[in-house]
């Protein structure tokens, strides 16, 4: 099967300019929400998954913890690294996919994906979701998000594998594949994970999936 996560080719277009990374600054109030909950009940070592120029990478550093910023685009790393210098934080950047993480098993308390897993067909998707359990300890805490079925752009573009379009038409990333799900089955994607929150976040017909889940094995 042809290779579907390629978002992050663009990402790194993306992200090589100031235009592209301004409106990717703001951390979202329920990553930090999260967070420092987690943070109450012990947890120390955070894996930011697809972490952009790190928005959330850096403020869960400066909460003090452990932080992993990971992302397959190097122009994102690299400015998630000169941030870092300037806020004086400390946090580690790794080049890599998400589905081939290169981390040991249990390495974390603490995975956040921000817009990031649903960009592949299915078994991209799977994979990611696989990995990320392999690397969480057990009962650790995976935050993400997917797209949602009730988006105005589901069904647009070409179906290149069940519920995965691309549109080659598009600016952005939409003419890299993405994947979109109901309730049901993205229950079925986070199937070794137990649900602690989930919700269908968005207005103007975006909607994205948010959920917080826990992992089960």
């Amino acid at each position: 099967m042809t290779n579907t996560e390629t978002a992050y080719e663009k990402w790194d277009e993306v992200w090589a300019t100031e235009t592209g990374r301004a409106n990717w600054l703001d951390p979202l109030p329920d990553v930090i929400a999260c967070a420092e909950r987690l943070r109450s009940q012990g947890a120390r070592t955070v894996l930011d998954l697809g972490c952009g120029v790190g928005r959330h990478a850096l403020v869960l550093a400066k909460m003090g913890f452990d932080v992993t910023a990971l992302d397959a685009s190097q122009s994102g790393l690299d400015e998630v690294h000169k941030s870092a210098e300037a806020l004086g934080v400390e946090l580690k950047t790794v080049p890599g996919l998400m589905t081939e993480l290169p981390f040991e098993d249990g390495s974390f308390d603490y995975v956040v994906s921000i817009n990031v897993i649903y960009h592949g067909a299915p078994d991209v998707v799977k994979r990611a979701v696989s990995e990320i359990s392999r690397v969480l300890v057990s009962e650790g805490t995976f935050q993400g998000t997917l797209l949602s079925k009730r988006r105005s752009d589901y069904g647009l573009g070409e179906e290149i594998a069940p519920d995965t379009f691309v549109r080659p038409d598009e600016d952005g990333d939409k003419s890299h594949p993405h994947y979109f799900c109901n309730g049901a089955e993205l229950v079925q994607v986070l199937e070794n994970f137990e649900l602690r929150s989930l919700e269908d976040v968005g207005d103007d017909g975006s909607w994205h999936w948010h959920f917080v889940a826990e992992r089960t094995w």
